[in-house]
């Protein structure tokens, strides 16, 4: 009996190191919660269950609430995978590196925003906001702040001193165009391809763009850079040997994925 007591030790350590392998090979992906905590989590759940199968870990889409939140799991590391703005990658960027860059639509591996008003409004450029009210999705939003700031610098206005600046509710692109619909503000900034997001509840004759603004560069799916080279290998070529046609991009929206480098999503970022 003795002699089988140390034979079961060593049973029971090589149980604990295999849960132990098995728990640091499970990781969480999460989405910059631009759109519904529903929509996030269909278009990321194929892109994790697509993720498990060619890195060879398990991979669980995490749901996050609100920009802020989204952007302390990353610095904290919580979140081993992410999907995020340039702007959100940049703050994030010490402890997360960028594998690859979203491509989506005409503006390929680059997107920007656009400056919103009333139809009926007297505002009709960039230099006509001086002193008004104007809701932005965040300030960590890229298409919805970053690429109308960089703009308004190049015509001479700072936007937080010279223009009264409200955050939307929840961060969401709608609650913006909804606030420039009632009159609670005078301009919004959203993203570009956002502009028809709130049609059910605002009749589009309603809004007008006075400006399409400066350009920044997509998306990043960032990893944790403590990961092992290998997974981070074999997640950037999973990520670029998707093609247009694939269920994994039709659910994220996009095109396809490009390698991407710290230097890709850093351009024109203003921290």
């Amino acid at each position: 009996m003795m002699k089988r007591v140390p034979a079961l030790i060593l049973v029971l350590f090589a149980i604990c190191l295999l849960t132990e392998t098995l728990a640091a090979e499970t990781y969480q992906l999460s989405m910059l919660p631009r759109y519904s905590s529903e929509e996030i989590n269909k278009r990321i759940s194929p892109l994790a269950g697509y993720l498990s199968k060619k890195a060879g870990v398990t991979i669980e889409p995490i749901i996050i609430n609100n920009f802020a939140q989204y952007e302390k799991q990353l610095k904290n590391g919580v979140i081993e995978i992410g999907y995020e703005n340039p702007y959100i990658y940049v703050l994030v960027s010490q402890t997360h590196e960028v594998l690859a860059m979203a491509l989506k639509g005409k503006g390929g591996d680059k997107f920007r925003g656009i400056i919103i008003v009333r139809s009926d409004s007297d505002i009709v450029s960039v230099n006509d906001l001086k002193n008004r009210r104007i809701s932005i999705v965040g300030r960590t939003s890229a298409g919805g702040y970053l690429s109308q700031r960089l703009t308004l610098i190049q015509n001479g206005l700072d936007v937080e001193k010279d223009c009264q600046v409200s955050e939307a509710v929840d961060n969401k692109q709608e609650n913006v165009i909804l606030s420039v619909y009632t009159g609670d503000v005078d301009a919004g900034f959203i993203r570009e391809s956002a502009l028809h997001m709130a049609d059910k509840f605002v009749p589009p004759s309603m809004i007008k763009v006075i400006n399409r603004s400066a350009w920044l560069p997509n998306w990043a799916l960032s990893v944790k850079r403590s990961l092992p080279e290998e997974k981070k290998k074999a997640i950037k070529k999973a990520l670029t040997d998707l093609n247009k046609n694939n269920p994994v991009i039709k659910a994220l929206k996009i095109t396809s994925f490009r390698a991407a480098t710290d230097e890709d999503q850093s351009s024109n970022i203003v921290r």
